[in-house]
């Protein structure tokens, strides 16, 4: 079965993901350029989203969605246990959102030039300038009443365990005063690990849990440091048994 389905990648789900991805990078990117980046910077990601976990013949469950309100600004926090964590959040959290992603992916064929148009959040920290001028953009994301997903981790795991959460989102949130909803992402890890990126998919059902928002209770480094780690141990208790526990990640 196993060879049968990666048959099915190679002759199907990749020829047809290639070509949804950049049909996905021009919509976004005339659609931004046209106008209403707030729709087209979302919306055609979100079906690119779930149509590469749909050609890949991949179960998403989600729960939690009640958790959220409809008008209301989020910091959404999460584990990063592979590739798939993007598929799994852009198609399933039913929210509208920006990323704060690594400057690297700005180097990704169509992607990156999508990104850019739609103004996702790229973090640069080759400098002190560079480093403030992200966390200027995040701010003015989230002042504009659009929400924001972040991996505080800042790195995908090696072993599917949570390393330490970086205070970033944690402080952005405590100035604005918004809501940290953790999120915790189970099966990207056994999808495609990324010691394995670029390989065969492995069939693995994904699921994305939605926890209660952390509303703000104060403000200053108590509220980030109170608020992180509260996030950290909601992600944690969410997590399969397997990988429960932190191990530390050399790539942090």
């Amino acid at each position: 079965m196993k060879y049968l389905y990666r048959i099915y990648q190679l002759v199907v789900a990749l020829p047809l993901g290639i070509l949804t991805t950049i049909l996905t990078a021009i919509t976004v990117a005339i659609g931004c350029t046209i106008g209403n980046g707030h729709y087209w910077g979302y919306a055609p990601g979100r079906w690119w989203a779930r149509i590469i976990l749909w050609l890949l013949l991949i179960p998403v469950k989600v729960e939690g969605r009640e958790h959220l309100e409809k008008d209301q600004s989020y910091v959404f926090v999460a584990n990063h246990q592979g590739a798939f964590d993007i598929f799994l959040i852009y198609g399933h959290l039913n929210r509208n959102f920006k990323w704060m992603m690594k400057y690297q992916l700005r180097r990704i064929p169509f992607v990156g030039y999508a990104c850019e148009k739609s103004h996702q959040i790229f973090v640069d920290k080759r400098g002190p300038r560079k480093i403030k001028a992200t966390y200027d953009a995040a701010r003015q994301t989230l002042q504009g009443g659009t929400s924001l997903t972040v991996f505080p981790e800042g790195a995908r795991t090696f072993t599917g365990h949570m390393a330490h959460f970086r205070k970033g989102a944690f402080a952005l949130a405590d100035e604005l005063q918004l809501p940290v909803v953790p999120l915790t992402i189970n099966g990207s890890f056994d999808v495609m690990p990324r010691m394995r990126d670029g390989h065969f998919a492995n069939w693995h059902p994904l699921s994305l849990t939605i926890h209660q928002p952390i509303y703000p209770v104060g403000q200053g480094p108590e509220n980030v440091e109170a608020t992180m780690h509260q996030a950290y141990d909601s992600v944690m208790s969410a997590l399969a048994p397997e990988y429960q526990g932190f191990v530390e990640n050399p790539d942090q």
